[in-house]
């Protein structure tokens, strides 16, 4: 069956009523009943719910074949804990059918690959999905098709019960004997602990990993004492250091710093650059430089922004302290300047995936942005976006918040450059559909900027400010002309891995891949 981007998704995956995307608000209005925990009553008081091991803590919340496991991602590349928790989970515990439901997963997690190789992990369900465990997905090893969904998405699939967590895991940087925990005060501080409160409040069980007891209580708790079990006090946690990726660094490059001030200048045309406006931006290069271009023109208005929300980088935190910006509303930080602002700095808060990005509760932040500014690995003439995966066809991405915050904005503005390396950026079909069109505004390039025909009010705007614009085609003409016309990727008919889009319909699916090397060359 063919869904509203045209996609062709398979009968098969449509079985027990799941229903293939027909467009962004497709599934307002609709009710559903919240799924709800396995609570065990603990009347009789405790001093303490410290135990001595991840294997104990394991076997205290009856750790199982079959189970799911979650974990959350807000110490990125640096985090310890996934990789802790598998070893124990197959090396001393010896269990199998595992399906790890993960807000990300990223090169920190390599070795997870050869536990779904040796058929251990069977089921993996993300928002982002990287590195060897991206490869092992995408030659086909994993058991089950993997299951991406949005930021947004996820907690929206675990309210409602389509995603059960057995056992969450909250990496947390400082915790209190009985579990109050938050993302700072200790040596690996990850800032907010946004991605962790859903899976804390929906699991039948959640286990504290720490690396810093303090005092009880350890308050205002990111997740509180009455959703946890047990407490581990391991060496380490992660490296703090490995937040920051080279994408969520801000660029100095003169293209990227072009687009960045392009995107700006759309951005100002538009009647939602208005006093109190709010804002994100997405982690690549030129979406984060679009904040520099910002300032003169809210100075030159005489205006500020409202709010913004997000993964937060320094630059934003640097507008918040210059009365730039009012509030932050942070469920993840990007470097180590969110970092140390949050909690710390007047009108820094922290706020939970769901009330970020859940398209399925009564007022997501993201439903209130004027603007957003993402990244794209490639864009089609029809708008849709890939953030997911390689020109190769393996996983290496995530959509993270992407489809929640194009879906939510008034206006959403991709800025991304035309071709990369010998690949074009602006292509006739995305190879896999992440952010469909129906929810994507405009595209910036160094080549020149293009408006969705469904805006004809934002092309009036461009217009009416003397900003030029072209057509997506000529675009993908022009990307073309320098780099070629790519050879299609050729595929097998098994499914590795579908995605979701925020609602929870299938957006897409991707295929596995044929026998490849992941150094650019093909297996015989």
């Amino acid at each position: 069956m063919k869904n509203f981007v045209g996609r062709d998704i398979p009968d098969c995956l449509l079985a027990g009523g799941r229903e293939v995307y027909q467009g962004k608000n497709a599934k307002d209005g609709v009710y559903f009943t919240k799924a709800g925990p396995r609570v065990r009553r603990c009347e009789k008081p405790v001093e303490t719910k410290v135990v001595p091991t991840l294997k104990e803590a394991l076997l205290r919340c009856g750790a199982h074949d079959g189970m799911t496991v979650s974990f959350h991602h807000h110490l990125r590349d640096g985090d310890y804990v996934v990789n802790l928790t598998v070893a124990t989970l197959f090396e001393e515990l010896g269990l199998k059918d595992i399906t790890i439901a993960a807000t990300s997963l990223g090169s920190a997690h390599d070795p997870v690959a050869e536990y779904i190789r040796q058929g251990k992990v069977v089921g993996i369900q993300t928002s982002g999905i990287r590195g060897k465990v991206g490869e092992a997905v995408s030659r086909g090893e994993l058991k089950t098709p993997a299951v991406i969904r949005s930021h947004g998405g996820r907690p929206r699939a675990i309210e409602a019960g389509e995603l059960h967590i057995d056992i969450a895991f909250v990496a947390a940087p400082t915790a209190d004997s009985m579990g109050n925990c938050r993302g700072v005060g200790g040596k690996s501080d990850c800032g907010s602990l946004g991605y962790a409160m859903t899976d804390a409040r929906f699991a039948d069980h959640v286990v504290v990993v720490t690396d810093t007891l303090v005092p009880f209580p350890n308050y205002p708790a990111s997740v509180e004492a009455i959703d946890v079990d047990c407490v581990v006090v391991v060496d380490s946690i992660g490296d703090p250091k490995k937040i920051a990726s080279a994408a969520a660094r801000m660029t100095e490059n003169p293209r990227d710093l072009m687009m960045a001030e392009s995107a700006a200048r759309v951005m100002a045309a538009t009647p939602y650059f208005r006093d109190g406006f709010s804002f994100q931006t997405g982690v690549g290069g030129p979406s984060l430089a679009v904040n520099r271009f910002l300032t003169p023109l809210m100075e030159e208005r005489g205006i500020q922004m409202g709010w913004a929300i997000g993964g937060i980088c320094t630059s934003m935190v640097e507008m918040l302290k210059q009365g730039l910006v009012g509030q932050i509303i942070d469920v993840q930080d990007f470097d180590l300047g969110a970092v140390e602002s949050i909690h710390r700095t007047p009108g820094h808060y922290e706020m939970s995936a769901s009330q970020y990005a859940n398209p399925a509760n009564k007022g997501a932040f993201v439903n209130r942005l004027d603007f957003v500014i993402l990244s794209a690995l490639e864009i089609d003439v029809d708008f849709n976006v890939n953030v997911l995966t390689g020109s190769d066809g393996v996983l290496r991405g995530a959509p993270g918040g992407h489809p929640d915050t194009a879906a939510g904005s008034k206006c959403c503005i991709i800025v991304t450059p035309l071709v990369r390396g010998r690949m074009a950026t602006v292509c006739d079909h995305v190879v896999t559909v992440t952010t469909p069109g129906d929810c994507v505004d405009v595209l910036v390039t160094d080549y020149g900027v293009a408006v969705n025909p469904l805006r004809a009010d934002l092309i009036a705007c461009l217009d009416a400010a003397g900003i030029p614009h072209v057509t997506i085609q000529s675009l993908r003409d022009r990307a073309y002309g320098i780099v070629g016309v790519p050879d299609e990727l050729q595929w097998q008919d098994k499914v590795v891995a579908v995605v979701e889009a925020r609602d929870g319909t299938i957006l897409d699916v991707v295929r596995q891949i044929k026998p490849y090397t992941f150094d650019g060359t093909a297996t015989p």
